[in-house]
Parts: structure tokens; C-alpha cells; sequence
């Protein structure tokens, strides 16, 4: 059966037009909306064809081409669009005209239209569209780069040549001649016309959060010097144009010069210097206090400052990185992604130290968050000092679900600390033995780390520098890697970390190195990964479901011989009398983006006969009671007997099940459930008087297998017992309500340890 063409087609054909076409492209045609600042979900509908930003016309556009174009820049649907250039006219070509959809496609591209660039249309018939601000569940994150032109992602990077000899024995190096990286090739930035907004934006790209101001007579006398030294190469090198960037105007909110008006050479046609008298633009930034010398103190009113943030960043595997949580009502909340931006978060890295944001990053990309959701619909317009000064919505009045959670990357300085260690011997890149660069004897040299006392703090911080996320594992017998040869001798020993140190070389460690084991097999390793689990514990449910039991000590044979008692229990007269219990029903989540597994395999765990099953975690959970003062007046553990997947959220499937000595462990986004009558699921108060107290519970008090977070693996309630009746309030987990969180913590756990 032969085809024969539509009779629109003959039509189209005599009538000398083509019929509609559709762009062709091997990949999707990248869109971007151009309107108020601010505001990302609407503006001028532009596309980018042949290296040039171009508008769409207005023509035939309706709701189904604008739903088209929200969903492939990732938002969930469009609301409106908007005709007459509402968002002002665009320059250049206009790219698209009579576009049309049906509504079901992926990318604007798979719609028909005249052409490219084929159209009647002028700028005032640019169309503009208005999405929902919520992202799509598949929206990962928005990137300074996706956001730049063809000209600026030809403006690759910047970075700071020091002049001054104090400058270039600072790490970091904060102030110097600005060089940018343009098409592969460095180029100085011409003085003339140069602001502090400029530098703000600068020394944001490098990682800083503010600017100083530079000593210009000074460096004005050093490059006229250069410029009159006969061996110098700086006054031939001036007089051409490629060793400038002419002009850079910027207003100081950019996230990246390449978003600010930078003409690199003087206008066409003009043959002209592109820099007559000027010099090199100097630029001067100041580090946050995290990236300052130790010498140097923190003033007194920025120590203040530092301890009463209202912002923080959670579960991010590197500095700078994190799901943002914000301070309110004395309780730590999520920000939800709904308007989430680069200049937004901005804000956020530089209240916290750190330069401009370099990502965004939607959908709780970075992990779940608890408590409530505190912001929606953030818009900073770029010079706030802190997040909260910036105008937004509740969140929980704007339909946010923590699965809306908003995460950042911050620009962070470079301090050269990912140059001083190194791994060796491993099976991947991830893994190996440890080698650290340090000082010895005035000579800089390569050698070992000594694994006594070596643990997950310390690996995480090793991964950390290393730039490589959290450690997996950390590991004391390396008999089965090579070390680099000549780098096998123990040059740093007794290493301790807090966890928040940017190198290992920040660590505690000995003087004079002293290692008991000695060099070779006993050298410290790591195993690194990008992703790990976060595990939570569900605070109201433990405070909905608490209650006492009298329960007689007949029932308690197995759960004796697993030490779920206190000692007191050792001289009753089995089996007559009886044990106080405080029971209670636990659910730990797993908010963390990889599944939580046991440290060891099945191989290793151990068979319990009187309870008949495995223990893959000797000690899961810590359950304490504490005078309000933090003495420890009644305690008991958990032994890890089966975790599992008890239940999952709807479209996820359970995957860990203990039944038929089955794979153990919690799925992400799954919880593990521990009802109150099975056994060990209590404390033994039997010997506790009247009072108030501390309830705590500590899930991996070990810290034995790996989490993108251990702060939010306490939870604590007060704790009100009369003798016969007991009340638990105010459960809450972790350091929801503390803004010192780390301090915190390492108190409580000297604490558990004694160690006060």
C-alpha cells in the first residue's frame, strides 16, 4: 500500500511554505527563563541554538508549550505564560516561532514549529512563561555552570597571583593581580572601571565571603617599576590585547563573574588598547574562620557571631556542603526547594564562611531532614548578611514535604591540604593505605600513618581532604596493600580528630612519633564512598509508647544472659521477684542516601542460642537513664539482633528480612521498627528512686559503621518517675534544639565514657 501525503502538505507546498518542523538535535535544546531577580520559576523564555541565546514569539503559544518548557527546566508544571514581551524584550535572534505541543513532550525540541530562526515576530512578541516552583522528583540540582552563556563558559576560572612576599606565604592566598582563565589561556583584568562589587564577586568564585580593600598607591608603584625594568617582559606584553580582559561590570550578586557584563576586548572596529594606562586589578579577600592561620584569634564580636549562627549545613560528604537547616523558635528546621537559588544559598555559604554557592541542590539530594520545614520560597537578593534576612513563606503553609528538603555547595578556598595525602596500594582510587606529607627535620617528606587509635573520625576526616566524601571503612592492618615505596616509615602517630578538622594534619597527634606496632602491616587505611546512610530515631514514638512493667524474672532468663539487667539482678533468688521496666517502642529511619549495613558479613555474626538468632551489631543502641546533671543512674543495651526492613514508604521495596538467616540491614528512606514487648527494649529501673531524669537513647554508639551525620544519632526526653507512674516530654533527637552541636555532643560522649 502506497503513502500518499496529506492534502495540507500539496496546500503548504503550492502556497511556496514549508510545513511545520521540529528542530533538529541530537540532545535536548537547553532552555532558560531571563526575569526578576530572584525569582527562577518565571521569565523571558530563551533558547540557546548555534552558541546564542535566543526568545521564543509569542505566536500560538499557549499553556501546553509553556508545560513543555517548565517541565524540561525541571519544574513540576507551568501555571501561566505571558505574551507582548511582559518580561521585557530580548536581544538577538529570535530562535522559535509558532511553536506547538501537545503537551506530553520531554523537550521543546520534540514540538513542531517554522524553524530555526524562522519567523515574523520582533522582541515585543517574546513570550514568557510563569512554572510551579516545585521541582520534579528528578530535578537533581542547578549548577553555576548550566546557568552561563557561550561566552561565559568560555570564562573558565579565576585565581589570584600574589605580588606582596607576605601574600605568597599565606594558605590560602587571599590577596593578588586577578588572572582569569579565558578559552584555555590566563589573562590579567584591566584596573579601569574596577569596583568592589567586582571583587565581592571574585574572591565569592574563590571561596571567601567578603572583600577588603587594596592599598592601589602601593601596587601602583610596583607596576610602574616593573614597567620601567628593561629585563621585564610586562611592558611588551601589555600592549596586546590577548593579555587582557578589558572591561568586567558586575553588581556584586553574581555567583560567577561570567554572570556579570565582561567585555573581553575593546568594541570591534575600534583599534584600540585594551587597557591604556591602567594595571592589573588587585584584588584582597577575607578567609572565613575556618580557613584562617590557628596564630590568628577571632575577634571578639566574630566568636560571637560564629556561635549564634541561625544557619548550618548537614550530611554533606565535603566542607561547604550540606542540607540547609535554619534556627527558629529555638529548634533546628529544613528550608524547602521551592525557589531554591544560587543567589539564595549564596547568602547561606557566606553566613557560614564559605565564598559563593557553586550548586543548588533540590529534592532532599543531600538527605532528609527532621523537625519541621521552616522556609519556603526564599528570595535573597544577594547582599543579606544572613538567610533570615530574606523574604520568604512558611514552609509548612506552601504544601512542602521534607522530601523537598534544599541542599547547597558552597565555593571553598583551596589550602592545598588535598595535596598532602594520598592513598596507595588499594584495589580503586577510594581505598589504599594512608600517606600523609608533613615536616621532618625542616624537609617535607612522604611517609605512613601509625593505626593505633585510628577509627571512622579519623577516616572521614582522611576522605574528607582527600575529596573522596565519608569513609566506609577504617583500617588498621594493611598487610594486603602496597605502600608507595620509600613511603613506608611512620611519620605521624596518635592521631585523634574531632571530625571537623579539614586535614589529618589538623589531628591531635604525638611530638615525636610512637608507634607500637611499628611500620608495614600495621599502617593506618581507608576505604571511601560518596554516599552513606544517616540513621534517626522517631522521638514521638518513643514518648507516645512508654510505660512501666512489673515482669516477673522467670520471663527474663535470655534477655539476663544477654546483660539487658542491671548487675542487682545477679543477687535476686531466680526465679521469684520480679524487674521494673521501663519499655518503649523505637523506629529508626535510615534518611541517608545508602542502605546501612552491618559492619561485618554473615560470617561474622554471632549465633545467640537462648533467643535463637543472629547478632550482626553486638551493640546497635545505647538506652540510658541520667540524673539531670548527666550521671548515669540505670542503663541498658540492645544487641543488634535483626535489622530490617519493617516498613518502607509507598513505591519503595523492602529488601533486608531476618527470616531464613537473611541480608540484614535498613533500606534508604525504610525504617527498622523494635516493638515495646520484644525483649531489651527497656530500661531496668528497678533500683532507681523517685525523680527527674534524662531519658537517652544512642543508636550506632559506636560509631561502627559509617553515617553521613552521627549529631542526630541521640535522642533525649525528660524523664518524670513518681515510684509508680513515669512520664516522658520533650523528646527530641539530637541537637534539634542546640545550636553548638558538635560541642554538645563530645560532652555527652565523655559522659557515656566517664571521662569527666
Amino acid at each position: 500500500m502506497m503513502w500518499s501525503p496529506p492534502a495540507t502538505l500539496f496546500l503548504l507546498l503550492l502556497l511556496g511554505q514549508a510545513p511545520p518542523s521540529r528542530p533538529q538535535s541530537l540532545v535536548a535544546m537547553k532552555l532558560r527563563l531571563v526575569g526578576p531577580e530572584g525569582r527562577p520559576a518565571e521569565g523571558r523564555l530563551e533558547v540557546l541554538h548555534q552558541g546564542q541565546w535566543g526568545s521564543v514569539c509569542d505566536d500560538n503559544f499557549a499553556l501546553q508549550e509553556a508545560t513543555v518548557a517548565c517541565r524540561q527546566l525541571g519544574f513540576e508544571s507551568a501555571l501561566t505564560w505571558a505574551h507582548s514581551a511582559k518580561y521585557g524584550p530580548g536581544k538577538g535572534p529570535i530562535w522559535l516561532d509558532n511553536v506547538r505541543c501537545v503537551g506530553t513532550e520531554s523537550s521543546l525540541d520534540q514540538c513542531g514549529s517554522n524553524g530555526w530562526g524562522v519567523s515574523d515576530c520582533s522582541h515585543s512578541e517574546d513570550v514568557g512563561v510563569v512554572c510551579h516552583p516545585q521541582r520534579q522528583r528528578g530535578y537533581l540540582s542547578e549548577k553555576v555552570s548550566n546557568a552561563l552563556g557561550p561566552q561565559g563558559q568560555r570564562l573558565e576560572e579565576v585565581r589570584l597571583k600574589p605580588i606582596l612576599a607576605s601574600a605568597k606565604r599565606r594558605s590560602p592566598i587571599t590577596e593578588g593581580a586577578l588572572e582569569v582563565r579565558y578559552e584555555g589561556h590566563w589573562r590579567q583584568v584591566c584596573d579601569q572601571g574596577w569596583t568592589r562589587n567586582n571583587s565581592r564577586v571574585v574572591c565569592g568564585m574563590l571561596g571567601f565571603p567578603s572583600d577588603a580593600p587594596v592599598d592601589s598607591h602601593y601596587y601602583r608603584k610596583v607596576w610602574n617599576s616593573k614597567m620601567k625594568d628593561p629585563t621585564s617582559r610586562l611592558q611588551s606584553l601589555t600592549k596586546k590585547n590577548s593579555f587582557w580582559i578589558h572591561r568586567v561590570n558586575c553588581l556584586g550578586t553574581e555567583p560567577h563573574m561570567a554572570n556579570c557584563q565582561v567585555q573581553v576586548a575593546p568594541a570591534k572596529g575600534k583599534l584600540q588598547p585594551a587597557c591604556p594606562g591602567g594595571m592589573h586589578a588587585v584584588v584582597s579577600c577575607v578567609a572565613g574562620p575556618r580557613f584562617r592561620p590557628p596564630k590568628a584569634k577571632p575577634r571578639r564580636k566574630e566568636a560571637q557571631a560564629e556561635q549564634e549562627t541561625r544557619v548550618r549545613l548537614r550530611s554533606g560528604a565535603q566542607v561547604g556542603e550540606g542540607r540547609v537547616e535554619v534556627l527558629m523558635n529555638r529548634q533546628w528546621g529544613t528550608v524547602c526547594d521551592h525557589g531554591w537559588n544560587l543567589i539564595s544559598a549564596s547568602v547561606v555559604c557566606r553566613e557560614l564562611g564559605f565564598g559563593s554557592a557553586r550548586e543548588v541542590l533540590f529534592g532532599a539530594r543531600l538527605g532528609q531532614g527532621l523537625g519541621p520545614i521552616h522556609l519556603s520560597e526564599v528570595r535573597c537578593r544577594g547582599y543579606e548578611r544572613t538567610l533570615s534576612d530574606c523574604p520568604s513563606l512558611e514552609g509548612s503553609k506552601n504544601g512542602c514535604q521534607h522530601e523537598n528538603d534544599a541542599a547547597v555547595r558552597c565555593n571553598i578556598p583551596n589550602m592545598g591540604f588535598q595535596n598532602q595525602v594520598r592513598l596507595a596500594g588499594g584495589r580503586s582510587p577510594a581505598e589504599g593505605v594512608v600517606e600523609v606529607q608533613v615536616e621532618v627535620n625542616g624537609v617535607r617528606r612522604w611517609g605512613s600513618v601509625c593505626s593505633d587509635h585510628w577509627g571512622l573520625t579519623e577516616a572521614m576526616v582522611a576522605c574528607r581532604q582527600l575529596g573522596l566524601g565519608f569513609a566506609n571503612h577504617a583500617i588498621k592492618d594493611t598487610w594486603y596493600w602496597q605502600g608507595t615505596p620509600g613511603a613506608g616509615e611512620v611519620v605521624m602517630s596518635g592521631v585523634r580528630c574531632s571530625g571537623t578538622e579539614l586535614a589529618l594534619q589538623q589531628c591531635q597527634r604525638h611530638g615525636p612519633v610512637h608507634c607500637s606496632h611499628g611500620t608495614g602491616r600495621f599502617s593506618a587505611g581507608v576505604s571511601c564512598t560518596d554516599s552513606a546512610p544517616d540513621l534517626v530515631m522517631n522521638a514521638q514514638l518513643v514518648q507516645e509508647t512508654a510505660y512501666l512493667e512489673d515482669r516477673p524474672l522467670s520471663l527474663l532468663y535470655c534477655a539476663h544472659e544477654e546483660n539487658c539487667l542491671s548487675q542487682s539482678a545477679d543477687r535476686m533468688e531466680w526465679p521469684y521477684g520480679h524487674r521494673r521496666l521501663l519499655r518503649f517502642s523505637s523506629q529508626i529511619h535510615n534518611l541517608g542516601r545508602a542502605d546501612f549495613r552491618p559492619k561485618t558479613g554473615r560470617h561474622g555474626w554471632i549465633w545467640h542460642q537462648c533467643h535463637r538468632h543472629y547478632h550482626s551489631i553486638e551493640v546497635f543502641t545505647h538506652y540510658d537513664l541520667l540524673t539531670l546533671n548527666g550521671s548515669k543512674v540505670a542503663e541498658g543495651h540492645k544487641a543488634s539482633f535483626c535489622l530490617e526492613d519493617t516498613n518502607c514508604p509507598t513505591g519503595l521495596q523492602r529488601r533486608y528480612a531476618c527470616a531464613n538467616f537473611g541480608e540484614q540491614g535498613v533500606t534508604v528512606g525504610c525504617w527498622d521498627t523494635y516493638r515495646h514487648d520484644i525483649d531489651c527494649q527497656w530500661v531496668d529501673i528497678t533500683d532507681v528512686g523517685p525523680g527527674d531524669y534524662i531519658f537517652q537513647v544512642v543508636v550506632n554508639p559506636k560509631n561502627e559503621v559509617a553515617e553521613s551525620d552521627f549529631s542526630n544519632n541521640m535522642m533525649r526526653c525528660r524523664c518524670k518517675y513518681d515510684g509508680q507512674r513515669v512520664w516522658l516530654h520533650n523528646c527530641h533527637t539530637g541537637d534539634s534544639y542546640r545550636a553548638n552541636a558538635e560541642l554538645f555532643l563530645e560532652q555527652e560522649q565523655r559522659l557515656r565514657n566517664n571521662l569527666i
